[in-house]
């Protein structure tokens, strides 16, 4: 019995002391970073607005890097890439879980743009450098202007990451998958990589912001190309690819 109190207890102490460090350490480095990101994009514009992007990006990506390393050792997040010689650019096509995994994929070693839902742009933050990062809105503006900024930013060499299950499932059921960056890879003929991430649905739960200790695993698997997706429709494509992220997901957490 008394093994048995100790083991809460001792959860939940880790739970609280992965809160009591990591919070502070966020908003200290997410102050810091919209003090730097304003003076560098502003800095940068009037000379070369493809440099000054490109140098957003990036440091969205290093933010992201360090935000996701704060939890550490009771929060880890580990990355394999099952076809690393793969070139770029791609759209990646990712489950979602938690309001962290936009987060995670700052472990993308590459120059990415996200697709935003209309919420995460209502944060004051989120909202003003996303819109200086060159972010997909994609319920905002018409199919044809999406289309028309993602094919630019493609054919730029920036990969596209999409969450088209449009909301945060909270568990490890995935929802069903929505057709928008399916047809935008269609059009484009770019290849379609899939993202499991296993191990976030805790980091935080939805509707909460208690973070619990635990490992987040983010795969990044071959991609489809468009030779294999050429003949299909958009529907039966993003079935296919959710298929191959439940398939993965379902063996590493069997």
């Amino acid at each position: 019995m008394a093994e048995r109190t100790a083991q809460p207890r001792w959860y939940a102490l880790q739970v609280a002391w992965l809160n009591l460090t990591f919070w502070p350490i966020f908003f200290v480095a997410t102050i810091l970073f919209a003090i730097w990101g304003a003076a560098t994009f502003f800095a940068m514009l009037p000379i070369d607005r493809r440099r000054a992007d490109w140098l957003i990006r990036r440091g969205i990506s290093r933010y992201g890097k360090f935000i996701t390393c704060c939890g550490w050792p009771l929060a880890t997040v580990r990355y394999v890439d099952f076809a690393p010689q793969e070139k770029p650019p791609f759209v990646f096509i990712a489950n979602h879980r938690s309001s962290s995994d936009p987060f995670l994929m700052s472990v993308l070693p590459l120059e990415v743009v996200q697709m935003l839902n209309i919420w995460p742009q209502r944060i004051p933050l989120v909202g003003f450098f996303s819109t200086m990062a060159g972010y997909l809105k994609v319920r905002q503006v018409p199919f044809e202007t999406f289309t028309a900024l993602g094919s630019r930013l493609l054919d730029e060499g920036v990969s596209i990451v999409a969450f088209p299950e449009g909301t945060r499932s909270g568990s490890r059921k995935m929802g069903q998958f929505h057709g928008a960056a399916f047809r935008l890879a269609q059009q484009t003929g770019t290849k379609i990589c899939p993202l499991a991430i296993s191990g976030s649905e805790r980091m935080p739960p939805r509707r909460s912001l208690v973070l619990h200790p635990g490992r987040i695993s983010i795969a990044k698997l071959p991609a489809v190309t468009s030779c294999q997706f050429r003949e299909m429709s958009p529907f039966a494509l993003k079935n296919q690819v959710r298929q191959m992220i439940q398939e993965y997901l379902d063996k590493i957490e069997a």
